[in-house]
């Protein structure tokens, strides 16, 4: 509230100031004229003042909020014309007929003149012109504020939402992967060392490598292997689990955490212990368009919550919709017939932007 008061007398000390300013302008464009400056050359000064003051007023809080910025041209042209010359026969009449009985001011003009109305004409325009470029900067300048301050709050919501997406890998995830790690050392088993290498590579990947919108799409894959890897320990030996990738990874860019989502909900929500449980995961990349598939088998009677299960999927649209142009990803997910499928496509980036 104080703010808006703020910019309120502003604005108004602004006005005052630009109109102070142009009388005094012109006081001293009658001084060169008649080398001398008294009460009759300042009435005449506020007089033609309170003329342009009618037309930049009027064409300011009437004419371009009603047609010039519903863009209706023509209309504001021609009530722009007729502002100026009710502006100019205005100035032209208090001079002549009230001025001159009152303080004797302009002796020499006795009628309304096409000369004298010209001249006035266009030093009106010439007035109006100006306020009109003056408004339109400011209100350009505070589009450009406002895209601002949405933009930075969008960076915001986008930071936000990657840091909940990375609260997906929950402690009850970290504490599995190290339970499971635990009980193959105890079998000394010769995995061990390895799935404590990628244990500790996914969390450098999650705590340090995905901070910016975009990372290496080399170390995104990277940390889908590990993330597979740490989920296999708990599944069954005869489930099939098949991952494929391409042999080579362009040295492109990709936004992060895109796959994780889907990847935890087929090992957490599908693999209901059938005989038949699967799992497929591929990775292809054709003409700078990466293809994520993924596949798994569920059944409709496992209870889960769903709810939490979404928000990571949920997360991966938004980020999708404010980090990819419209035509640079496609989403499709299906889920029928038991079996559920993934297919996302998204445009490779080699820059940031």
């Amino acid at each position: 509230m104080q703010k808006h008061l703020l910019n309120k007398r502003n604005k108004i000390i602004g006005h005052v100031l630009f109109w102070m300013a142009s009388i005094v302008f012109l006081c001293f464009i009658f001084f060169i004229y008649s080398r001398s400056i008294d009460i009759r050359t300042i009435a005449k000064s506020i007089t033609i003042n309170a003329g342009f003051a009618v037309g930049v007023y009027f064409n300011l809080y009437i004419l371009i909020p009603r047609f010039l910025i519903r863009k209706q041209y023509i209309y504001y042209i021609f009530w722009l014309v007729v502002l100026i010359s009710v502006s100019s026969l205005f100035i032209q009449f208090i001079i002549i007929y009230l001025l001159r009985a009152i303080l004797d001011v302009s002796e020499e003009l006795h009628s309304i003149s096409s000369e004298t109305h010209s001249a006035f004409f266009f030093a009106t325009l010439f007035y109006v012109s100006i306020t009109t470029f003056l408004k339109l900067f400011k209100d350009w300048l505070s589009l450009q504020d406002i895209n601002y301050q949405l933009a930075k709050t969008e960076k915001q919501k986008l930071e936000a939402e990657l840091k909940s997406l990375k609260g997906q890998l929950n402690p009850h995830f970290l504490f599995n992967s190290l339970n499971n790690i635990y009980s193959l050392s105890l079998m000394q088993s010769e995995k061990v060392p390895d799935l404590i290498l990628r244990l500790s590579d996914l969390m450098r990947h999650i705590i340090y490598e995905s901070r910016d919108n975009f990372i290496s799409l080399n170390k995104e894959i990277e940390f889908v292997d590990n993330f597979i890897a740490l989920q296999k320990i708990r599944t069954a030996d005869d489930t099939v689990i098949e991952y494929k990738k391409p042999e080579f990874i362009p040295t492109a860019k990709i936004a992060p955490l895109l796959f994780e989502p889907f990847i935890d909900n087929a090992f957490k929500h599908g693999l209901p212990g059938t005989e038949n449980d699967f799992i497929k995961i591929s990775f292809e990349i054709n003409n700078d368009i990466l293809i994520f598939r993924l596949e798994n088998n569920y059944s409709d009677a496992e209870n889960h919550d769903k709810k939490n299960s979404g928000i990571g999927i949920y997360n991966v649209k938004q980020r999708l919709k404010h980090l990819y142009g419209k035509d640079d990803y496609q989403l499709l997910i299906s889920r029928e017939n038991a079996l559920y499928s993934v297919q996302l496509k998204l445009k490779l980036k080699y820059n940031d932007n």
